[in-house]
């Protein structure tokens, strides 16, 4: 579900920058920021969609399964898991305005889409209720750290919080016969 909801912003991300620049030479890329030889693991001329972190979404989450009974049969579904995810948008560019210009379409374009829903995109997959982006004022330390951790190799980049993305098991826990009788007995001693 992760790779579907991020699939879905890069298109859509490349489809406003085809429509705002009337060309498809740059693209957004789903990548890692840096390879195994520490260099960027996408192009030039690209930005780079990449998750740096997760977080469990615990303000709203559910501790119980859930019951139901479906064709008479007693149907246990383990609680969703509420995720949040940390997007870095980062901008590889031999000419440094033209990273600055394309962060500058991202940072347009979740302005102005803060909240992605079915009835909005068509295209967003079914599984998704909403998506919703927060724009994150990581302090010079935390860049810092993110860079470091990437190699120290920085880009021009912008960092959001997708929320509430929603991983649900597609099967049951377990499914039984409904219980339909009590029996119970008392033992003197």
């Amino acid at each position: 579900m992760i790779d579907v909801a991020l699939q879905f912003l890069t298109a859509e991300l490349n489809s406003y920058f085809l429509t705002e620049t009337g060309s498809d030479a740059v693209t957004v890329k789903l990548s890692n920021i840096v390879d195994d030889t520490g260099k960027y693991a996408f192009g030039q001329e690209v930005v780079g969609l990449s998750l740096v972190n997760l977080e469990e979404e615990r303000a709203v989450k559910m501790h119980l399964p859930s019951y139901t009974y479906v064709n008479g049969q007693h149907v246990v579904t383990e609680p969703d898991l509420r995720l949040n995810l940390f997007l870095m948008f980062a901008a590889n560019f031999k000419i440094y305005q033209e990273a600055l210009k394309y962060l500058s379409y991202v940072l347009l374009f979740f302005q102005s889409h803060l909240v992605f829903s079915q009835q909005d995109f068509p295209g967003l997959d079914a599984r998704f209720e909403r998506l919703l982006l927060e724009l994150q004022s990581p302090s010079y330390e935390q860049w810092n750290q993110i860079w470091g951790y990437n190699g120290n190799r920085q880009l021009p980049a912008v960092l959001y919080k997708l929320r509430m993305v929603i991983l649900q098991p597609e099967t049951p826990s377990y499914i039984r016969p409904p219980l339909t009788t009590i029996n119970a007995s008392i033992l003197n001693k």
